[in-house]
């Protein structure tokens, strides 16, 4: 424009951001090389993180249904709640409630300390023997 009103830039930015934009590339790319992600090149490359450690099925079948076999022992209680709320599921907590019977009738004629044993040792065989060929079928909750 030709009419004595100074020119504005169509795109980029004023001027006086200018310094301001180079200065924060500076510190972020400063920060990307501090936290690990370096140039690959440079030879700083990040270490990778540890892959998550999976539990397999039986295992968490067996730790679920042993806590909650030992508190209902403990406790006396027939039930806490559904099967849902306890973390269970269906056929878990089938598992669960056999292992409950037998335990308390493991109870009633040996003591805790041997309904305690006997719901580790059935527990165990029987999660074992739920997932035995992966993970079972028959429904979502199965």
């Amino acid at each position: 424009m030709t009419d004595g009103a100074p020119s504005r830039r169509r795109c980029g930015l004023p001027r006086r951001l200018a310094p301001s934009v180079a200065r924060a590339t500076v510190l972020v790319a400063a920060l990307a090389a501090l936290a690990g992600c370096a140039d690959p090149g440079s030879g700083t490359a990040p270490r990778p993180s540890p892959s998550p450690r999976t539990t397999p099925p039986q295992e968490l079948c067996t730790r679920l249904v042993t806590q909650w076999a030992h508190r209902l022992l403990a406790d006396g209680g027939s039930g806490y709640g559904d099967y849902q709320s306890m973390g269970l599921s269906n056929g878990q907590y089938e598992v669960l409630r056999t292992v409950l019977d037998a335990a308390r009738a493991e109870q009633r004629s040996n003591g805790p300390d041997a309904a305690g044993e006997l719901t580790d040792r059935l527990a165990e065989r029987s999660c074992t023997e739920r997932y035995r060929g992966g993970v079972p079928t028959g429904g979502p909750w199965q």
